[in-house]
């Protein structure tokens, strides 16, 4: 029999067990909260933070702070914060509906398949116009036709994968070969986009591909936060729905979990977050696959506190490269996608060779 001292110890190891988590997410919230500051801060022109802070508070500064800081720093922080929320949250929410911890947009297809939706609308139905500048190569004129392009590509690969995913005895490895090979397939067909191109939207079509948060602009910003905020808001109304099925399918229905249901509207809404993103920064892999993992070694598996931790997670991860790809060769910017891929890939190699072994 439970005595009273036992039912009052109960509550408190779950206050401090929530309140670690808690604890943990506030952290990254002032974290990206700061590098938001020092990112707008830092470039080739530095800004004096005591000015960005003015700046963005709407208090009195100089036009040229208050130029730089507005109307061009601030969405392209903006879109690194997004888009690295949006990706992360995409990857864990994929990695726990199909039950794979190497599931993400990149390593699936996903933003291959986004990438070549959006190359095709640009070059075939005339969606876009292609420059080669330094500021971007690629301004979208019509960013709902592109937006649905990549993501019919986008959807087109998610009912394959779901489909993957319920054949009997589909591994994590047999996915990750299925996102290769559509990855790879969509890769073949943005390449035989890029042959009939000219030389000009070829140059152009290389750069946008890479990935870079740099072409964002106000318009850009704010498409993106109503698809990923609402993508984000969906996720975390499911986030119970997501810890039953971490347990299996059929834990899942038995507990009353529309198990087909939570998994096709899941990968629906990854792909319309990956199709947003990819149509107007281009490809940034492994943000959807390191994320979530990172945030599971310090927090657990509980959806309840992986979801918020792996956008801000995501999003600090994004907004530092991006920072950093701004500060190594100035005045040249490196594609944050370049530096995304040097962290990512090591890393997907060792959850790979971890997974095999377990």
């Amino acid at each position: 029999m439970m005595s009273h001292s036992d039912d009052a110890a109960i509550p408190d190891e779950y206050t401090a067990y929530v309140g670690r988590k808690v604890f943990f997410i506030v952290g990254l919230a002032i974290i990206a909260s700061f590098l938001l500051v020092i990112a707008i801060s830092l470039g080739a022109v530095r800004v004096p933070l005591l000015e960005v802070l003015r700046a963005l508070f709407g208090m009195e500064t100089d036009d040229r702070w208050r130029i730089i800081v507005h109307d061009i720093r601030l969405p392209h922080a903006m879109a690194a914060l997004l888009a690295g929320a949006g990706l992360a949250a995409a990857g864990a929410a994929m990695q726990s509906i199909l039950r794979n911890p190497l599931g993400s947009p990149f390593t699936l297809g996903l933003s291959q398949a986004g990438a070549f939706g959006a190359a095709f609308a640009v070059m075939l139905l005339e969606m876009g116009a292609m420059q080669s500048t330094q500021v971007g190569a690629l301004t979208i004129a019509n960013p709902y036709v592109t937006t649905v392009s990549a993501f019919t590509a986008c959807i087109v690969t998610s009912m394959l994968i779901v489909g993957i995913a319920r054949v009997r005895g589909a591994t994590p490895e047999i996915m990750i070969l299925s996102g290769v090979a559509m990855g790879s397939l969509f890769s073949a067909g943005t390449m035989f986009l890029q042959y009939f191109a000219d030389d000009v939207q070829l140059a152009a079509m290389v750069f946008w591909t890479f990935g870079d948060v740099g072409r964002a602009g106000w318009r850009e910003v704010w498409y993106m936060a109503a698809v990923i905020i609402g993508g984000l808001l969906f996720f975390g109304f499911n986030r119970w729905n997501y810890n039953a099925m971490e347990a299996g399918d059929d834990t899942a229905k038995g507990l009353g979990v529309s198990v087909e249901r939570v998994r096709m509207l899941g990968m629906i809404v990854a792909s319309l977050i990956t199709a947003i993103i990819v149509s107007f920064l281009g490809v940034i892999g492994f943000v959807g696959l390191v994320c979530p993992h990172i945030v599971r070694r310090f927090i657990g598996d509980d959806y309840r506190f992986v979801l918020p931790a792996s956008c801000l997670t995501g999003s600090v991860l994004l907004l530092a490269a991006d920072t950093a790809a701004r500060l190594l060769l100035v005045p040249h910017v490196l594609p944050v996608a370049i530096l995304t891929a040097f962290i990512g890939a090591p890393t997907f190699l060792y959850l790979l060779i971890r997974q095999r072994r377990q």
